[in-house]
């Protein structure tokens, strides 16, 4: 059953971007947001954690109007995520980006001309994968890690697909941090994004005012090699717009032990991925379970 339904995933994404590439946006968008409503009303369990999550944002419970059109518009622009991704993999991408709006490139400049690397870390906000085609299109060497997806062919499609906005994809797993630090000595771009353990062997950080674990990687890749460390925050803008906000980088000055360190800098990094969500919570797409409370309010 696992595999039919991973089967099942491969082909209807497949499906959509061959929508995609047909249906103008004036009928593409509509067709997004109802398709983002269906799937909310059959996803009680991504429901309830994109409210929570809402609610960890805001400091405390949301009226519940307030809630409901919050998280109707979190699921809005997950459709709209998806649409621009399936229209990205097989359209020319230099329309998507002739409008993008970056604030803060300099610190990217800035970074790579000392020639160490550049490590950008993200949540789960906006549309990542046009900011990285922007970035591509500036002239950057952009690596990005990719979680592993079943079926094989729906990974494969997602790294031809990146791959053609001018991404180098590397596979989550152990031979990760090995090719990441040969692009870091490449002076490329590397962007992890940051907000989810998907490993279960993360930093235990406060995030939003509960202890839970993010990924150490960013901070640890910083520490070893010395690339400036940069949290960005990708958002939706009106119309079909995109733009990024790219942040000063974090100081990643060795203080003590290693392991404390990573700490450190990784909970650095959960404050200012808190100060980019605030800017734009119903923008922010993570809809799996994050914190330890949430495994009890889901059961």
């Amino acid at each position: 059953m696992p595999d039919a339904r991973a089967r099942a995933a491969y082909v209807g994404y497949r499906v959509a971007a061959d929508v995609a590439r047909v249906v103008p946006p004036a009928l593409g968008d509509p067709l997004a947001r109802a398709t983002s409503r269906v799937y909310q009303a059959l996803n009680p369990a991504r429901r309830a954690q994109v409210a929570r999550n809402l609610d960890r944002v805001a400091g405390a419970p949301l009226d519940p109007t307030a809630r409901r059109h919050a998280v109707a518009a979190v699921f809005g622009y997950y459709g709209r995520y998806w649409h621009d991704l399936f229209r990205l993999s097989v359209r020319d991408p230099a329309s998507f980006v002739a409008g993008f709006h970056c604030e803060g490139e300099e610190h990217v400049q800035a970074a790579s001309r000392l020639g160490r690397g550049v490590i950008m870390a993200l949540p789960h906000l906006g549309n990542w994968d046009v900011a990285g085609a922007w970035l591509a299109s500036e002239g950057y060497g952009l690596t990005v890690v990719a979680e592993l997806v079943e079926p094989p062919e729906l990974f494969d499609w997602f790294v031809e697909t990146r791959a053609r906005l001018g991404m180098r994809v590397v596979a989550l797993g152990p031979d990760a941090p090995g090719r990441l630090l040969r692009d870091l000595r490449a002076n490329r771009v590397v962007c992890l994004v940051g907000d989810r353990d998907m490993t279960g062997d993360g930093v235990e950080v406060e995030f939003f005012g509960e202890r839970t674990r993010l990924p150490g990687g960013p901070a640890l890749l910083a520490l070893r090699t010395g690339a400036p460390l940069l949290p960005v925050g990708c958002y939706f803008r009106p119309g079909r717009g995109h733009g990024a906000r790219i942040q000063a980088p974090l100081p990643t000055g060795r203080e003590g032990r290693l392991r404390d360190d990573v700490t450190r800098v990784t909970q650095q990094l959960a404050h200012r991925f808190e100060e980019l969500i605030r800017a734009a919570p119903e923008q922010w797409l993570l809809m799996q379970p994050n914190w330890p409370s949430d495994a009890a309010a889901s059961s």
